[in-house]
């Protein structure tokens, strides 16, 4: 199987069966992301400690495939992360999406990484940039407050 092939497996099947979808039990913390350009919403759900610490994450809503993926794909790999690794993971995607075209993280395994990567094609395609984007500045949001 090629890379691309892979990659477009993994979006595929995020955007089908997406994880940690619905509102997370004890949620402490919420955020709404919306595009209007394309009608894509998202509510981050996140029970934090107090050192924030990303004790469960979970959302909902709905969009196209990138966009469900891309948050499906958030939650499943910064759940049990505590606040500065999370910060980096996110600045980190956010730098591939825009610009990169490779990650600089330790903090996560192989497979994790291969998942992160199958997004990064987006960034050949404008228009779907925000698509992939919309649901880790939503969480960035949560993090902050």
């Amino acid at each position: 199987m090629e890379l691309k092939e892979l990659y477009q497996e993994i979006i595929l099947d995020h955007g089908k069966n997406p994880r940690n979808f619905g509102k997370c039990k004890d949620y402490t913390s919420d955020a709404k992301g919306h595009n209007p350009l394309c009608g894509d919403k998202v509510h981050i759900y996140a029970q934090l400690n107090k050192e924030k610490k990303i004790l469960n994450l979970s959302f909902e809503g709905e969009g196209c495939a990138i966009s469900l993926a891309s948050a499906s794909i958030l939650t499943d790999i910064l759940k049990g992360k505590d606040f500065n690794v999370a910060k980096v993971i996110i600045d980190n995607f956010l730098n591939l999406i825009k610009e990169s075209k490779s990650l600089t993280l330790n903090s996560l395994d192989d497979d994790q990484k291969t998942t992160l990567m199958s997004l990064s094609g987006v960034k050949d395609f404008p228009m779907r940039v925000k698509c992939a984007t919309m649901a880790w500045h939503t969480l960035s949001s949560v993090l902050e407050k």
